[in-house]
């Protein structure tokens, strides 16, 4: 991972989502899984401007709750907090009681990135669940996400050069995640894909047809490692209600059929 000097902007008026002192050990980076769900032929949504499309099922929103339960933060990109402004809560009671039990948060750190700094205080995302981290690529970033959320969330300024190996190491170092979720935006996963970052990607596969060329595609353009024939290691496919599951392992490939 890359070296660099970690800088605050802290916003807040009272403390919340207080970042922890580097020790000087090395800490590994947090573990990447991405979640999505897509139509059959790609797609994460109609064009942009109609109605959202609905992928899943309860009983998959419901195993959804559960892997966020499961990790120490949850990151969408600002163009989902545009799209769907969505609160991006663990729902279950039950497992909100099981995290603090075992001494953890009620909810994950809830993370958003930007590179313009042009976040909406209004969004549900500020003012549901636990604390907010707000990952702003470059000092202008940073200064507009400071200037438009006031007391909403923590600003962490992260380099424009190797953008994503300093946000993880940040989210590591800094707010000790281990587990990241990583929904929603195509633009992330394609990123992060691209890059070799993620340890895990969950890939539900709704019974829908798009076929719209304009509709939003899960992932975009890249040189992903290894190349068209690099196969990913399968873990699960599981069937849920009317969708599927598939459980990839992108760091372990084969050019093999498995």
């Amino acid at each position: 991972m890359v070296e660099f000097r970690v800088s605050f902007d802290r916003i807040i008026l009272q403390p919340a989502c207080p970042p922890s002192t580097p020790s000087g050990d090395s800490v590994p980076p947090p573990y990447v899984l991405l979640s999505a769900a897509v139509s059959i032929d790609g797609y994460l949504d109609t064009r942009p401007g109609e109605a959202r499309l609905m992928l899943s099922n309860e009983e998959d929103f419901d195993r959804v709750d559960s892997v966020r339960a499961s990790v120490d933060a949850i990151l969408v990109g600002a163009g989902t907090l545009r799209a769907d402004n969505p609160r991006l809560l663990v729902n279950s009671d039950t497992r909100r009681a099981a995290r603090v039990a075992a001494g953890k948060p009620e909810y994950p750190l809830k993370v958003t990135i930007t590179g313009t700094g042009d976040l909406d205080p209004g969004w549900k995302f500020w003012h549901h669940g636990g604390d907010k981290l707000v990952l702003a690529v470059g000092d202008a970033a940073a200064a507009k996400a400071r200037a438009n959320l006031g007391d909403l969330a923590f600003v962490q300024n992260i380099p424009a050069e190797n953008t994503w190996p300093a946000a993880l190491d940040v989210l590591g170092d800094v707010y000790a995640v281990e587990r990241l979720m990583v929904e929603g935006c195509g633009t992330l996963h394609t990123q992060l894909l691209g890059s070799g970052l993620a340890d895990e990607l969950h890939l539900v596969i709704a019974p829908l047809l798009v076929g719209q060329p304009d509709a939003v595609r899960m992932l975009g353009p890249a040189v992903y490692p290894g190349g068209p024939a690099s196969r990913l290691r399968l873990m699960e496919a599981r069937q849920i209600g009317d969708v599927v599951l598939l459980r990839y392992a992108p760091k372990d490939t084969s050019t093999e059929p498995r």
